[in-house]
């Protein structure tokens, strides 16, 4: 196996590409909220919620096993509706050099497809901490609650 590499995930929500992309523009204050099985806390860490170079710290389980983390908005593109994260720091930081992750929404006839994007590079090649495979899982189930929830309000 690698140390470095990507894996990609498109999934199809009911919502619009516009309203999702909202929540994690405006909103990812509220994910422990619209996720709580999953994710436990987010905090400020520096900046605010929704510029670039932002920082949080996050609280969520994976693979069984509670997890930490910090994420920085490195790129922010309304027009084309991408976010562009760095992943850092907690257990993450113990076993990756580099994760980053990107949100698209793209728009489609009824609702919406997001494609998320990671591209990491591991400290070694037995990490202790989840696989990019599970991350990416994470958000993907992540993604569904989020739609749920749109679908609701």
């Amino acid at each position: 196996m690698a140390l470095s590499g990507k894996v990609e995930a498109e999934v199809d929500i009911k919502a619009s590409a516009d309203k999702f992309f909202h929540v994690f523009r405006k909103q990812l204050q509220h994910l422990p909220n619209i996720s709580s099985e999953r994710i436990h806390s987010a905090v400020l860490h520096e900046g605010d919620w929704e510029n670039v170079d932002a920082v949080k710290h996050w609280e969520f389980t994976i693979e069984g096993k509670k997890t930490s983390a910090k994420e920085k908005i490195e790129v922010v593109d309304d027009d084309n509706k991408t976010i562009r994260f760095s992943i850092f720091d907690g257990e993450i930081g113990e076993s990756y050099k580099s994760l980053k992750a990107t949100l698209e929404t793209i728009d489609k006839e009824n609702g919406a497809i997001v494609k998320w994007t990671y591209e990491y590079e591991k400290l070694s090649e037995n990490i202790t901490g989840p696989s990019p495979q599970s991350i990416l899982d994470f958000v993907v189930f992540v993604t569904k609650d989020i739609d749920d929830h749109l679908g609701k309000a």
